[in-house]
């Protein structure tokens, strides 16, 4: 069985980050990058706050990719950090910085250092759709039940 070609993610590292390593997977079997802080100097998000973290990172997808930003799930376990937009997509055609919204839900100010890990980043194919406008749906077993109407 042979793996497909990685995708080619072509990356500049902008002034602010130069001496951070590029992201990588912490293991063999990991889906997520984790991604770095670029600040230059640390920043204190307070309890219930919201702060723009830069990456350092420009990058250039391939076609019909996506980069997914998520949260990492000890900051969000031992500091209550998580993403509002979680998940975060950087579309193929974006070219400017890759930076991470982060929010802190911990009762305690949580301090983000140069260098630290802050999102880890899922590198995934995109689809794309059509609408296709329609006077009738066919019928399901769940109809128009909503929010609960299987079961909590």
């Amino acid at each position: 069985m042979s793996l497909a070609p990685f995708p080619r993610i072509r990356v500049k590292r902008l002034a602010h980050s130069i001496e951070l390593p590029l992201p990588s997977y912490a293991t063999i079997g990991a889906a997520g990058m984790d991604l770095l802080a670029a600040v230059n100097e640390p920043i204190t998000i307070l309890s219930q706050e919201i702060a723009l973290i830069p990456t350092g990172l420009q990058i250039a997808l391939p076609h019909n990719y996506e980069l997914q930003i998520r949260p990492r799930s000890g900051l969000a376990l031992k500091h209550g950090i998580l993403l509002p937009n979680s998940p975060g997509t950087i579309d193929e055609d974006y070219r400017g910085e890759v930076k991470v919204i982060l929010l802190n839900t911990g009762k305690e100010s949580f301090v983000v250092e140069r260098g630290m890990r802050i999102a880890q980043a899922i590198i995934a194919p995109v689809i794309r759709a059509v609408w296709e406008e329609t006077d009738i749906l066919e019928e399901t077993e769940r109809s128009c039940g909503g929010f609960g109407s299987t079961g909590v």
